[in-house]
């Protein structure tokens, strides 16, 4: 074996611009004793069906066990696909053929897959600013250029979205978080659905619709998904949410040229998703377990959403503004004229986690806001937890 040192290892251009994920990092640190975390997008546990989920397995092993531990097919068990045709046209009015439907590992191997075979090195698309930390790290991935439009309380501005196009008409397409945003909280009205889809097939631009948290609405009526106005648009759903995040079970819907691609790209990742996952997740939905839990699942977070923002009025100055989500897990806080990056190593030793705004901008270039989650804590480490950022707020200004 060689003394000699080793030469400088060289990587890739595009592991060279890599950089790990801000809520990765995160949960390092959440682990300190004492520490309460707002940072992670972490369903609770007391959120997951765990007798439901051991009657299942118990049952799918017995009558189906040599198949739930064999490989299985890239586009995912036929009949849980049929379950998810069935139940998207019945809850959302998506019109979709099992065909049209492919399992992912997670819905975060759907983002880097969409970003495969949307979009070349160095080419762009379009986002909401701000938008998911994952789907950033997805596109940069791949070496793709964001373009982040801004929002307002209604969505995803559409007269900023026209002044873009004007600068750069040909995205490889628009992704979109709909409904209960991630980081926001906000969901776009219907009428800025219809324009946007509008101004899609004007240029004939794909739209990427993932709706993770569509589900778990508590309040507000109930706004149609774009795909279910145009079947066109690519959907990306998960199970993380309504099931658990442990199974790391997605899928995107979508046309069959698409799911062409989607297939191919999949062979390459990872060949199949868990065979095992399937099993569970398509008993989940026909034996009418997922229609009796999400019930379950909106009364806890609607409590402690309601929770968090009566602690906001208790413990944070006036001049702080934060977004009333109608459902999903997440609320965006604002200060004006502060900087939460800066705040964040004060936050640690106060022993309270956020997520810096600027972590949800391609370009890192908010510094004012901060991203909360209010499913995970216990009611106590919410009140204890906004009690300590609004000492942060009080203690160091802006």
């Amino acid at each position: 074996m060689s003394m000699n040192a080793p030469a400088k290892r060289e990587f890739s251009i595009l592991a060279n611009t890599m950089k790990p994920s801000a809520i990765r990092l995160l949960l390092k640190v959440a682990n300190q004793p004492d520490m309460i975390s707002f940072g992670g997008g972490l369903p609770n546990p007391e959120s997951f069906p765990l007798d439901d989920v051991r009657k299942i397995f118990d049952e799918q092993l017995a009558k189906n066990g040599k198949k739930m531990l064999q490989y299985g097919a890239t586009e995912g068990l036929e009949s849980l696909n049929v379950a998810l045709s069935k139940r998207l046209k019945d809850k959302e009015g998506i019109k979709s053929e099992p065909t049209e439907i492919i399992q992912t590992t997670g819905s975060q191997e759907a983002l880097y897959m969409i970003g495969k075979i949307f979009a070349n090195p160095g080419e762009y698309v379009i986002t909401e600013a701000p938008t998911y930390v994952g789907t950033i790290s997805a596109l940069k991935g791949n070496g793709i250029r964001m373009i982040g439009v801004d929002m307002d309380h209604y969505g995803m501005r559409m007269d900023a979205l026209r002044e873009t196009l004007k600068d750069r008409p040909n995205p490889k397409f628009i992704y979109v978080i709909p409904n209960f945003q991630n980081p926001s909280g906000i969901t776009m009205s219907l009428e800025r659905r219809k324009e946007l889809l509008e101004i899609a097939n004007e240029r004939g631009i794909t739209i990427i619709e993932d709706d993770p948290y569509g589900a778990l609405r508590f309040a507000g009526p109930h706004v149609p998904t774009l795909k279910s106005m145009d079947n066109d648009v690519v959907y990306l759903g998960t199970f993380s949410k309504v099931l658990s995040p442990g199974i790391r079970l997605g899928y995107v819907v979508a046309p069959h040229d698409v799911i062409e691609k989607l297939n191919v790209a999949k062979q390459a990742l990872d060949l199949a998703s868990s065979s095992v996952s399937e099993y569970i997740a398509e008993a989940y939905i026909s034996g009418g377990y997922m229609e009796k839990q999400i019930p379950k699942i909106i009364d806890l977070y609607r409590e402690k959403r309601d929770l968090m923002i009566e602690s906001f009025g208790n413990y944070f100055p006036e001049d702080v503004e934060f977004t009333r989500p109608n459902g999903g897990m997440f609320l965006w806080v604002t200060r004006r004229g502060a900087n939460t990056d800066s705040l964040f190593e004060e936050a640690v030793r106060q022993k309270v986690l956020y997520v810096v705004g600027s972590a949800f901008y391609p370009d890192g270039d908010n510094h004012e806001s901060m991203r909360l989650n209010f499913t995970y804590s216990s009611n106590e480490n919410i009140v204890e937890g906004v009690k300590r950022l609004g000492k942060l707020f009080e203690t160091t200004g802006k």
